[in-house]
């Protein structure tokens, strides 16, 4: 460690399997634990670290490990200013997700709640502008505080200038900028944003576009979730995932046009802007993939939903990049799509 680090604490065991919901991954030839911004400054603002990690839901990263410096972000911190009903919470970068969201929910605030369930931290949601149930965080953010490493300062950038888009952000696939915190724009009121999701919906009993209690709509995203098997449980390796390993593609008009002339239907959502966002899950379904579908070398996908590829527990990166290239050459040659990942690969690629 480079004398600049030298009090910020090194972890003896370098392997990053261990700090990531997939559980697969090789080692860091040094691994670090920033537990303030302080240190996560001191960490980023020298040597680039090969990978920056919170909750390790949504990377996967080479068997081979990385090179160079993984750091660890530990940062604490949930903060709700209030005015009247409306409620400015700032969470540091390395809260847990859910935590945050069970504690917005117990407090009163409302507008995270279809979130719940979702695995990682709390810097981790603008990056791949998390969303679910018919809520993207983006709806909620007005700002993200960054450190930028190209001009050595901390910016606070407003929810305009994220870039935000379909689980996408400026923050993606750029080394730049490292989050440190995210304010939200909340609610305190004991019901929750409109219900935009059929299944979610029904669930609670409410049209779409209803609402319902924070803490009902919190049990029935948890209680959903897990039955896809999109709630981390240590003991059972069939959720040791990212979640969705692969985007739902959206489709120009004339793209879909021609897809639905041959014959294929796939199930899709309508954009304002004349765009229709495909269902990746039916179209890895349609394509020949079932729940459990495995090419072996212990990964596979779920046995409860087609979009999670997991460990079962002896895999490696190797075999399930292996097998989501398997998944898509297949699509590819049923549908003419190309899916495209969600997670961030490190040191590795499809």
């Amino acid at each position: 460690m480079s004398d600049d680090n030298s009090d910020v604490p090194a972890v003896a065991d370098l392997s990053l399997a261990v700090h990531t919901t997939l559980r697969l991954g090789g080692p860091a030839a040094e691994l670090v634990i920033a537990a303030n911004e302080d240190e996560i400054i001191q960490n980023v603002a020298g040597e680039t670290p090969s990978v920056v990690l919170a909750g390790g839901s949504n990377v996967v990263v080479a068997d081979a490990g990385v090179p160079g410096r993984a750091l660890l972000i530990r940062s604490r911190g949930f903060t709700p200013r209030r005015d009247g009903d409306a409620v400015a919470l700032t969470v540091a970068a390395g809260e847990p997700w859910d935590g945050v969201v069970a504690r917005a929910v117990e407090a009163g605030y409302s507008g995270l709640e279809c979130l719940s369930g979702i695995p990682g931290s709390a810097g981790a949601t603008p990056i791949q502008n998390v969303g679910a149930y018919g809520r993207e965080v983006a709806e909620t953010i007005t700002a993200v505080r960054v450190y930028d490493r190209v001009d050595g300062v901390v910016r606070t950038l407003a929810a305009a200038d994220c870039g935000f888009g379909y689980r996408h952000s400026r923050f993606k696939r750029s080394t730049r900028w490292v989050v440190l915190d995210v304010t939200f724009r909340l609610a305190a009121v004991p019901l929750s944003a409109p219900i935009r999701y059929a299944e979610l919906a029904g669930a609670l009993g409410v049209e779409p576009g209803g609402r319902a209690p924070l803490a009902d709509v919190r049990a029935a995203v948890l209680a959903l979730r897990a039955g896809k098997g999109m709630v981390l449980d240590p003991a059972d390796p069939d959720t040791y995932s990212v979640g969705s390993f692969f985007m739902n593609p959206v489709l120009d008009a004339a793209a879909h046009a021609a897809l639905a002339a041959r014959g294929d239907a796939p199930r899709g959502w309508p954009g304002a802007d004349g765009t229709v966002k495909l269902s990746a899950a039916w179209l890895i379904e349609h394509a020949g993939f079932g729940r459990g579908f495995s090419l072996g070398g212990g990964v596979g996908l779920s046995t409860k939903h087609t979009l999670a590829l997991t460990n079962r527990g002896a895999g490696s990166t190797a075999a399930l990049l292996d097998l989501a290239r398997h998944l898509r050459a297949g699509v590819h040659d049923r549908f003419g799509v190309t899916l495209q990942p969600e997670p961030v690969l490190v040191n590795c690629a499809l």
